[in-house]
């Protein structure tokens, strides 16, 4: 089986390097080089490669802008953006486009013929000295989300909708907390008012599908 391949890059000394580096593979066939994002679409379009690999930074419209308009395009080629630094938000901006791969500059050969033909037998892959750029943005992300989901809530009201939402009575959550029950009633309802639900179920409900249970883990 062989793959079809386009590359592309501004620069025409590293597009013969790369054509040189990938048609040494008895798998690889190089339909096509294109020098802007204009002319990577349009070749892309006449040959519909496997695998289009991609330098981000070009004149005019970049790596990025070029990946996101051949996979509007043709969805099922794949990606492969280049770059010389590993920037978060170039990356995030990547896999947002539809990148299916994002291999470093200064990485060996052997990396990004190995890129090359994973991505062109489906899989998508991360550098490996980004992947953890990558997990700690989304981690980064769900913290946020949840803290924007509780941003109105003291944290003595977080811990009365945490332990309503294991079933506690409010007579229950009075002694967990060294509370009264009235002092729970009151928060009960101050959270009931402030997420805008009607009664303790959906109370429940938020604190779980907001995973509640991970937020109060943080707060200690």
């Amino acid at each position: 089986m062989t793959y079809r391949i386009l590359v592309v890059d501004d620069h025409e000394v590293v597009r013969l390097g790369l054509k040189t580096l990938l048609s040494n593979q008895a798998d690889f066939v190089i339909v096509d080089e294109a020098a802007s994002a204009d002319e990577a679409l349009s070749k892309a379009l006449a040959h519909r490669p496997d695998v289009v690999v991609m330098d981000i930074r070009m004149p005019g419209k970049n790596g990025i802008e070029a990946c996101r308009e051949i996979k509007a395009e043709l969805p099922d080629v794949g990606v492969i953006v280049l770059t010389s630094y590993a920037e978060d938000e170039i990356l995030f901006d990547a896999i947002s486009a539809g990148a299916s791969g994002y291999v470093l500059k200064q990485g060996g050969g052997e990396e990004l013929v190995n890129a090359v033909r994973r991505v062109a037998e489906g899989d998508a892959l991360l550098d490996p000295a980004i992947t953890q750029k990558v997990l700690a943005r989304v981690r980064l992300a769900t913290r946020q989300e949840q803290a924007a989901a509780f941003k109105d809530l003291t944290e003595q009201e977080l811990r009365v909708l945490g332990l309503v939402s294991e079933g506690c009575t409010n007579k229950e959550i009075a002694k967990n907390l060294f509370l009264g029950e009235g002092t729970v009633r009151n928060y009960v309802s101050s959270i009931l008012s402030k997420l805008e639900l009607t009664n303790r179920a959906e109370a429940a409900a938020y604190a779980v599908r907001h995973n509640l249970g991970d937020f109060l883990e943080e707060l200690g």
